[in-house]
């Protein structure tokens, strides 16, 4: 399995294939091979900064030689005007990095400026937000770290990471009991019982099976109202976690919180977030 690392190596690798091609024939035509120059990352909008680190690394890969002043940190509140970081270096290699890495900040910082903004609906409680699956591919561990940098938490990564029995899983196996004791048993059999057992049920009666059942981990209310999410927490009393699901907007998530669930996973952090707005501009030749 590859790790985090090398996922973002193949990520750039894809990027630069994607964007430079053969070369970038303006730029190639129009700046001479020796030109150096300053760009910087300017903010035009208010929000949670994130992919300093990975830009920084995208400019370097062009030209080891750049040499960046970083005035922000990853997770930091930004300001339109705000200036996160100048690079100096070969003109070429700037432009060239320009567009992949404000696509990956724009993204980054987009993710992490929504995070924040839902998080903070739950200031005061113990409750956090969770995100899912719903990333787009091939940046699922920039998203992830982004919702990070924004004050959430990460659900599972991958299919890999827990063993998260929902309601597809539930009819397919003939039942919630069945499939609860599958997945103990496959656990044990591969020897992986660090693996965590989340179970999504749709109603209380499916929450008595499984603390009848026990073994797991996590209980998830899957499209419960606020008020039989109180109940649901009740029921459960601290003995598993809990995590609320589906149909949770901003607008009603403080109220999910107050009922008492220690997580709720929000798919709108990743799946249809907006891009905060910024760019990479020259300064200066030098």
């Amino acid at each position: 399995m590859k790790t985090k690392e090398q996922l973002i190596e193949q990520l750039i690798e894809l990027a630069f294939a994607e964007d430079i091609g053969d070369g970038d024939h303006t730029t190639l035509s129009t700046i001479p091979a020796d030109a150096k120059g300053e760009a910087q990352l300017l903010i035009k909008e208010k929000g949670i900064v994130a992919g300093i680190k990975i830009a920084c690394d995208i400019l370097k890969r062009l030209d080891p030689n750049i040499i960046v002043e970083v005035y922000a940190e990853d997770g930091s509140l930004v300001h339109p005007g705000d200036i996160v970081f100048k690079a100096k270096g070969n003109i070429r290699a700037l432009l060239m990095a320009e567009r992949t890495l404000l696509n990956i900040m724009q993204r980054m910082s987009g993710v992490a400026t929504i995070t924040n903004h839902y998080q903070k609906e739950l200031e005061g409680l113990k409750t956090k937000v969770l995100d899912t699956r719903k990333t787009t591919p091939g940046m699922r561990m920039l998203e992830k770290e982004a919702v990070v940098l924004g004050g959430g938490k990460n659900h599972r990564i991958g299919l890999y990471d827990m063993i998260l029995i929902k309601d597809n899983h539930i009819d397919f196996a003939g039942g919630i009991d069945k499939a609860i004791k599958r997945a103990q048993e496959y656990r044990r059999s591969i020897g992986k019982d660090h693996l965590k057992i989340e179970v999504e049920v749709r109603n209380l009666e499916d929450i008595h099976k499984v603390l009848e059942i026990g073994g797991i981990d996590r209980i998830m209310f899957d499209n419960f109202t606020p008020d039989l999410t109180r109940e649901a927490v009740l029921l459960v009393n601290g003995i598993y976690e809990t995590e609320s699901s589906g149909g949770i907007t901003l607008s009603n998530l403080r109220d999910y919180g107050l009922a008492g669930v220690d997580f709720i996973s929000v798919g709108a952090l990743t799946h249809s977030t907006k891009g905060l707005d910024m760019s990479f501009k020259a300064v200066k030749t030098l």
